[in-house]
């Protein structure tokens, strides 16, 4: 059932298109702009690259979270289920697993562009791929407890961005903290190690807070 979910998802993101595609257009048009609007001095471009590139993808995956839920909600589909004989943890588990694959592995993929365009060495573009590995299914994970709390709400994308964003910091600036420090040569072990902790706790807890806000938003 988890994987019939998974898959569900999926087909409905791609017979849309727009749930994949403006995510990644949305990350593409910053890191693109940024050089264009400050300069092309390779040692500039370098410096500011990690707090570049995870701004977009912290956007761009609230780009694609609010339909996380509300279609199903306003369909009624989400009343469906939740009377499967799968747990409502394990659903949620199975819709933020989805939305990751749309949303967060796609940037995976285009980081290498990313930094190309923001002129990283090979060291730098390692710790990028590899906090973004880790740190953008805690934000997929996070940002789905804030829309299942929003999801009755008309109009609640600032609501939900005021939600996600604060617990969304600390991933931020450990994340930035890594590429920085590859790109002194530094070891980064470290910053990788709290990143998995937040994953591993994101992804043990937020389930079962996604459950719980959703049995909220429907009664």
């Amino acid at each position: 059932m988890f994987w019939l979910i998974v898959q569900r998802e999926l087909r409905s993101a791609f017979r849309s298109g727009a749930d994949i595609i403006n995510p990644l257009w949305f990350f593409l048009i910053v890191i693109t702009l940024f050089p264009l609007g400050i300069g092309t001095q390779p040692q500039l471009l370098a410096r500011i690259a990690p707090g570049v590139v995870w701004v977009a993808a912290l956007l761009a995956s609230l780009l694609a979270l609010e339909r996380l839920f509300r279609d199903d909600f306003s369909d009624g589909s989400l009343e469906q289920l939740l009377l499967l004989p799968l747990p409502l943890p394990a659903m949620a588990l199975g819709k933020v697993t989805a939305h990751w694959i749309i949303t967060g592995l796609p940037l995976i993929v285009l980081s290498p562009l990313a930094a190309l365009l923001l002129s990283l060495d090979f060291n730098s573009w390692c710790a990028l791929a590899l906090t973004l590995l880790l740190g953008t299914p805690t934000l997929s994970f996070l940002g789905a407890i804030g829309v299942a709390l929003t999801v009755g709400l008309r109009r609640g994308g600032l609501l939900l961005s005021l939600l996600v964003l604060p617990l969304a910091i600390p991933v931020l600036i450990f994340a930035t903290a890594a590429i920085d420090a590859a790109a002194m040569g530094l070891p980064l072990s470290g910053y990788l190690a709290i990143l998995g902790a937040f994953l591993l706790a994101s992804a043990t807890l937020s389930p079962f807070a996604i459950a719980a806000a959703l049995r909220i938003s429907l009664h």
